[in-house]
């Protein structure tokens, strides 16, 4: 029972983010992009691999914890109503859930970025 008990909990740190989105628009006066509006849900100890977004994202916490860090800059932990940027030349080094017990969702307000390119790219 035991042996089952820790499998199941690494099963739920394993889990990934969940990634909603909520709209898209062309944005007409800069031709080729467009602006994306998402949210993410990050379960409980869940964190983003090393990537980058090729896009201007604006973020804004919604509840629970979340640690941030691009490349040259500091981590920093938010909560809910404090914002994050990341540029369209950062790799975003870390983004995770700071709780290993709650949940954490952010809101991707604004991401202006190159029409039909993936929102999230890896980066090795």
């Amino acid at each position: 029972m035991l042996v089952l008990a820790f499998f199941l909990a690494g099963t739920l740190v394993a889990q990934e983010a969940k990634v909603t989105p909520l709209m898209s628009k062309n944005l007409t006066e800069f031709p080729g992009k467009e602006g994306v509006m998402i949210t993410v849900e990050y379960p409980p100890g869940a964190s983003d691999p090393v990537h980058r977004h090729n896009a201007h994202a604006f973020i804004y916490v919604l509840e629970g914890t979340i640690v941030m860090q691009v490349k040259g800059g500091n981590e920093v932990t938010l909560t809910p109503g404090q914002t994050f940027y990341e540029g369209p030349n950062d790799v975003h080094l870390v983004g995770r859930n700071a709780s290993k017990t709650e949940p954490a969702k952010f809101l991707v307000l604004f991401l202006v970025k190159d029409k039909g390119a993936p929102v999230l790219v890896p980066v090795k």
